[in-house]
């Protein structure tokens, strides 16, 4: 077994013990939510490395999401979405979809959960409802493929799906697609991700390259904070990158396997990285899953300067 490098953060103390499908930070606290193809969603308090729960499922756990410090929701391959509330041990299921659920998010805007499946749908479900899909859930909503990945910020709602469509959607009227666009990338979409000034998206394909997508662009220029985001691959690295100027701004060490995953904590100034083997080259030998969180340093966000030319004399 491979040591990780020095410099990539603290790991976490019992993690999954199969493939980590995703990790997200709360917007409130420390807490880490992580769902893994071991069947379970676990809920860490990064700030005294402790497991502060975790739920069994039936099947593997295909994403996760946040409701409050304490509870979230949680999608898989047994078809089903749930809510779950640590701190009491409950758990509820909102409702199913035909085939496996790839991906959840939860809008504070709405109030409503919404899923994306490889039945080819997008669903939205009232949690405040009781159990049961007759009660809970708001809409129904065709794709044009398999949904592989979902992204929100406000009411805007990103959907991924197979053959490189992306639909964008504003939740206060999902009848239809405000846009219906195709990815600029060749191959197959991995991941999209809003930008959390809400002007557009970044998206990754299977073969490793990002596009960065703008919803209008007359607002590309009123990014937040400093408009970087990391990406993470099979190859074990991490990388930040300047958006808006095209350009890498940092590479960490190497980690022990592929990139699962990766989240911000809400100032900042943390990064989880799920190192955790994807099955890019089939089954073989691999590192254990590991999660790290590391410390997040100006010098590796901020973009640097433009320099120009001096002026002819």
């Amino acid at each position: 077994m491979s040591l990780p490098p020095p410099s990539a953060g603290r790991e976490l103390a019992n993690p999954p013990s199969d493939g980590i499908s995703n990790l997200r930070f709360s917007n409130t606290s420390d807490h880490l939510l992580v769902s893994s193809w071991d069947k379970r969603v676990r809920l860490y308090d990064v700030s005294t490395n402790s497991l502060k729960g975790e739920f069994l499922h039936g099947g593997a756990v295909l994403d996760c999401c946040f409701h409050d410090d304490s509870s979230g929701f949680s999608v898989g391959s047994d078809n089903k979405v749930r809510r779950i509330v640590f701190n009491v041990g409950k758990e509820d299921v909102l409702g199913m979809h035909e085939k496996p659920v790839r991906c959840v998010e939860y809008s504070y805007a709405a109030g409503q959960v919404i899923t994306g499946s490889w039945d080819k749908t997008v669903k939205c479900w009232d949690p405040r409802g009781a159990s049961g899909p007759e009660r809970t859930q708001v809409g129904t909503y065709l794709q044009p493929e398999r949904v592989y990945s979902l992204s929100l910020v406000g009411n805007r709602l990103v959907v991924a799906t197979a053959g490189r469509h992306v639909n964008i959607y504003d939740l206060r009227n999902m009848s239809q697609p405000e846009q219906r666009r195709e990815s600029s990338l060749k191959y197959q979409t991995r991941c999209v991700r809003s930008y959390p000034n809400g002007t557009g998206y970044a998206l990754s394909s299977v073969e490793g390259r990002v596009a960065m997508e703008f919803f209008d662009l007359s607002e590309a220029a009123q990014a937040k904070n400093y408009g970087t985001f990391a990406t993470g691959g099979c190859d074990g690295f991490v990388n930040i990158w300047d958006g808006n100027n095209k350009k890498r701004l940092y590479q960490y060490s190497k980690y022990p396997s592929s990139i699962a995953a990766l989240s911000f904590s809400r100032d900042g100034q943390l990064l989880a990285v799920a190192s955790s083997y994807t099955f890019e080259e089939g089954e073989k030998s691999h590192e254990p899953e590991a999660i790290f969180v590391r410390n997040v340093n100006e010098i590796e966000v901020k973009p640097k300067p433009k320099a120009y030319p001096n002026p002819a004399a």
